[in-house]
């Protein structure tokens, strides 16, 4: 077909599997077996489609912690931008004010599908990393999936990676699903985010 451009398809068709989710939560499990993940196992968690635009997908990741409460720190920034997407991580503490690491992330790597979003560590985050003494992150990769290719149920999948092999002083994984088939109702919202 004259005019397509196959990338400009493929990141239209991942923000639209995002957006169609907007509003709704999810119940999620830790899959990975990262001993670095211990407080993970078990874990009840919520993540929340909670804010929607044009340009900006606002996911906040809620985790029950051991005694019951619930750790309400973690939103996945998702942004389009002139050549894909962006992820941040926004870390809060309990009464709103900024983590002293927070914002980071990085933009898509190409070319991504239609389901899955690449985002390896850009420089500002790495700048961060090493003035805050976590040089262990500065060759990261987080991964976005939205009802990925050959999944039993649809789900959506945050996942972190770094491998000895790419410069990690060991390797690292860690991943989360979420049940898509079954919304579960929203959670309060997360810290230092408006009710």
């Amino acid at each position: 077909m004259a005019g397509c451009n196959p990338q400009v398809e493929t990141e239209t068709d991942f923000w639209t599997a995002l957006q169609s989710h907007c509003g709704k939560a999810y119940a999620g499990e830790l899959v990975s077996d990262d001993a670095a993940d211990s407080d993970f196992v078990g874990a009840d968690m919520v993540m929340h489609v909670r804010e929607c635009s044009d340009e900006r997908i606002a996911i906040p990741f809620h985790v029950r912690q051991r005694g019951g409460e619930w750790d309400r720190s973690r939103t996945w920034l998702i942004t389009r931008t002139e050549n894909g997407f962006r992820l941040k991580h926004d870390h809060r503490h309990e009464d709103g004010e900024p983590d002293a690491v927070t914002m980071y992330g990085g933009d898509s790597a190409a070319p991504g599908t239609s389901r899955t979003q690449d985002f390896p560590v850009d420089a500002e985050s790495v700048a961060m990393f090493e003035r805050e003494g976590l040089t262990a992150s500065v060759t990261n990769v987080w991964s976005v999936e939205v009802d990925p290719a050959g999944a039993q149920k649809p789900v959506f999948a945050y996942q972190l990676r770094r491998y000895e092999s790419e410069g990690a002083p060991e390797d690292r994984q860690f991943r989360v699903e979420f049940d898509l088939a079954n919304p579960v109702e929203a959670p309060p919202p997360p810290w230092g985010a408006e009710e």
